[in-house]
């Protein structure tokens, strides 16, 4: 560990001293973000080393709530004009951002504009398609990105006569482990946060199945939802079923499992990579990370898993100068070493492909093993059709129809048939009339 902790005092000493410089901003940029807590700190820090490192800008990172919240105020903001110049918005708002007509301005046109040179190449495949458009012009500069993977919990695993070093490849994988860590004493085999991210759509994109039609939105507002099919409704059944014997124990929405993890009650745990620094704070015990399980009887699978996290959009009626300064931010934001310090201290992973090759060469993944399991979980395998990302319209209220059905399940109140049936239902509704909207 001497290597990371002189990383990390490295990237400290980049970040915080060595691009300093008088605080003259004239030009006030406000950046609305829904980082709170430690990731909260990381966002200030980013802001103020920004600040730092010129003078002619001013960035005021504001935090306004969770991932909703902020949106929702956002949008609050530019119907009474006097929206921010950067909102952070979850990846699932995507397609209503970009449905807001007249409301963005796209980033390659900002880069463009300011004369910063700027390629879509540069950034992670993974990355870049989910935030570009047809064309392939990046439409919303890429922040926190993440991926679902499995965490493991090493002294749970050795109790119950398991290799601490052999996590679960599959889901009946996971069954065997979870019965002999329930066996050993533990209230829960495994449990996971984000249940519709995780469990249905990087599901789908893992085992290159559709999770609605026109590629998953991209090709259209026509789209309808399938993930009620036979293999979405095999899974969810047997999580549904595997409660009975405690293998699976439902921890709650979002991520308020991660409580049980962090507890040690439960054995293992589906939970995004940015899971990591929760983890490394307040777990006891020895943990690692590995990726996503699959059912081996799928041909293909595993395929690729598809990101989470945010992107910052920058919303239009500003005027030149302070555009000039978002750009600015912009390309500090991608400096190989700015993403390697976020990406150390917070899970997420680096979203361009110069910072990653930095942490190779710094050899940050020999001294910390399994943190570079995200990258090449959703790099490994070109994308498909079926596993480049979603784009649906309305879908932050879809997901929440989702969370409710999906209790519906857990609760023994639906068979996983009746309540994916029901999700797919009424979510279908919600995009009808994002369609008419658009039309």
């Amino acid at each position: 560990m001497i290597a990371n902790k002189t990383l990390l005092g490295a990237l400290s000493a980049v970040m915080m001293g060595a691009m300093s410089l008088p605080a003259l901003a004239a030009t006030e940029i406000q950046w609305w973000h829904a980082m709170g807590g430690a990731l909260g700190d990381r966002v200030n820090e980013i802001a103020e080393n920004f600040n730092r490192s010129q003078d002619k800008y001013k960035l005021l990172a504001i935090y306004k709530g969770n991932y909703s919240e902020t949106m929702t105020a956002g949008i609050a903001a530019f119907r009474a004009k006097k929206q921010p110049h950067i909102l952070q918005v979850f990846e699932v708002g995507t397609a209503t951002m970009m449905g807001a007509k007249g409301a963005i301005k796209p980033v390659y046109e900002l880069m463009a504009e300011a004369g910063i040179p700027f390629d879509a190449n540069d950034y992670l495949g993974a990355v870049k398609g989910y935030y570009t458009n047809t064309e392939g012009k990046m439409l919303s500069m890429p922040f926190n990105s993440s991926t679902p993977v499995l965490w493991w919990n090493k002294d749970a695993f050795v109790k119950a006569g398991l290799d601490p070093e052999k996590p679960p490849k599959t889901w009946p994988e996971v069954g065997e482990y979870a019965k002999k860590i329930v066996a050993a004493g533990y209230p829960c085999g495994f449990s996971t946060a984000w249940q519709s991210w995780i469990h249905l759509e990087n599901f789908s994109a893992w085992h290159n199945v559709p999770f609605g039609t026109l590629e998953n939105g991209f090709a259209g507002t026509g789209t309808e939802f399938t993930f009620n099919s036979p293999l979405h409704v095999k899974h969810i059944q047997q999580m549904a079923d595997w409660q009975k014997d405690k293998i699976f124990v439902y921890g709650g929405r979002r991520n308020l499992g991660n409580a049980k993890f962090i507890a040690g009650e439960c054995g293992m745990y589906t939970e995004s990579s940015a899971g990591y620094g929760s983890f490394k704070a307040g777990a006891k015990f020895p943990f690692g990370a590995s990726n996503l399980p699959y059912w081996p009887d799928v041909k293909g699978a595993p395929q690729n898993t598809i990101i989470g996290g945010s992107s910052l959009w920058v919303l239009s009626g500003h005027d030149a100068e302070s555009y000039k300064g978002v750009a600015a931010f912009f390309n500090f934001l991608s400096l190989p070493m700015v993403q390697a310090y976020w990406h150390a201290n917070t899970g997420y992973v680096p979203i361009t492909n110069a910072a990653y090759e930095l942490m190779k060469k710094l050899k940050y993944y020999d001294d910390n093993p399994g943190r570079d399991i995200p990258i090449l979980q959703m790099g490994s395998k070109a994308p498909t059709p079926n596993s480049k990302g979603l784009r649906f319209g309305n879908f932050v209220q879809v997901r929440g129809i989702i969370y409710e059905e999906l209790e519906a399940i857990w609760a023994g109140k639906k068979t996983a048939q009746q309540g994916l049936d029901d999700a797919v239902k009424r979510g279908n509704v919600l995009l009808r009339k994002f369609e008419k909207m658009q039309n």
